[in-house]
């Protein structure tokens, strides 16, 4: 395993990961940061990106009719930023600002989607930690809108 993708292989969203899916997503990584306040992206835009957070602090903002920016999570290292480039219409369903200067690792979505049909163990193995990532992000964004409809900050 080469030094690049022991790095890559060591964030906790690819961890355990078997080498040969940890080196094909090291392989279509690229190292990226983004200084504090900058949005990273905004909903309703296309959804072409997603990153593995590896220093730093990102937050995920959804517009709510009536209240507003709410703030659904707030993601740091070890975290991954951004699902909206796994289906159509593949645009972000929240917006997400860096709150202090971010280091991640950035992937091109459909570069990903193209790995992951080529070879289903792979699209499988990430499909399967997605998935855990969505349901987390669900049950969070359930909690802030249900917070943000009774006026709990």
């Amino acid at each position: 395993m080469s030094e690049r993708t022991s790095i890559v292989a060591a964030h906790q969203f690819l961890r355990k990961m078997p080498a040969a899916h940890a080196e094909r997503m090291a392989a279509l990584a690229t190292h990226v940061t983004f200084p504090a306040r900058q949005m990273i992206f905004e909903e309703g835009t296309p959804a072409r990106k997603f990153w593995l957070i590896d220093a730093g602090q990102a937050e995920l903002e959804a517009r709510v009719p009536g209240n507003g920016r709410v703030i659904i999570e707030e993601l740091g290292r070890g975290d991954l930023l951004g699902l909206s480039w796994l289906q159509p219409p593949y645009q972000w369903q929240y917006g997400a600002i860096a709150t202090q200067p971010v280091q991640a690792f950035e992937f091109e979505a459909a570069a990903v989607r193209e790995a992951m049909a080529a070879d289903p163990e792979f699209g499988f193995e990430l499909m399967t930690r997605l998935m855990a990532v969505a349901a987390h992000r669900l049950n969070a964004t359930r909690a802030r809108l249900l917070q943000a409809r009774v006026g709990v900050s």
